[in-house]
């Protein structure tokens, strides 16, 4: 529960940054936003996001534990452990998304000044310079690819072992209990790493704007819905 608390917090702070100056766009069609909070929003946004993933990884880990090493479980996880991830977590992902910012923030933006996004992503604001944005983008597309790819390794390495353990318990009843414990994380990270790797690990050449926009809209507003839904039907 208090990964579960950590979640609950950054989901709370990720669709506050994004969700108010969008109804703000659509439905009182204030299109405007200044250049330094455009920044802002887009650096809560990369750190939250980023570090949704390593909560995501460390949620995984507890699973591990509880289903594959069940009598041990309360020497290896312990609350100091469960602080220190979860600090880590945090601290890493807005320190790197800092070097991103900083990136971005020395480039010059000319016009026209129009973002065709629903709120400020990276793609849409290196479109806006007039400068050589090469190097900005290899860093944040390799920043973005550790922050995604390595907790997904981890994850997928973490269920890979629980499925195997699943599947060594004699009864149904058993491995039916055993499953339950960790089918709703499973079902968040199916959502979430799947639009987000649709959204961000494809080259842009290759994905239209719309779908990017679209996808954009699944992780950043409805993933975090449907989240304590899912985590409620136990």
């Amino acid at each position: 529960y208090f990964l579960l608390v950590n979640l609950s917090f950054l989901e709370i702070w990720y669709t506050s940054n994004i969700v108010p100056k969008m109804l703000l766009i659509i439905i009182a069609e204030q299109k405007t936003i200044s250049v330094a909070g455009c920044l802002t929003q887009f650096y809560f946004f990369g750190s939250l996001a980023a570090t949704e993933c390593l909560l995501l990884a460390v949620m995984s880990y507890d699973r591990y534990l509880a289903i594959c090493q069940p009598l041990r479980y309360p020497m290896l996880m312990t609350g100091h452990l469960c602080i220190g991830l979860a600090a880590s977590s945090w601290l890493c992902c807005f320190l790197l998304t800092a070097i991103t910012m900083a990136l971005l923030s020395r480039l010059t933006f000319c016009g026209p000044n129009e973002i065709d996004h629903f709120f400020c992503d990276f793609t849409p604001l290196v479109h806006l310079s007039c400068m050589d944005t090469s190097l900005t983008e290899t860093i944040s597309y390799a920043t973005s690819s550790a922050v995604t790819l390595i907790p997904f390794i981890l994850i997928t390495a973490s269920y890979s072992c629980i499925l195997a353990a699943i599947l060594r318990i004699p009864s149904g009843t058993g491995r039916q209990k055993a499953f339950s414990t960790c089918s709703s994380h499973l079902t968040m990270v199916t959502v979430f790493y799947g639009t987000l790797i649709a959204t961000y690990l494809v080259p842009s050449a290759n994905s239209s704007r719309l779908w990017h926009k679209g996808s954009s809209l699944l992780y950043t507003i409805l993933t975090p819905m449907f989240n304590p839904l899912i985590y409620s039907f136990r």
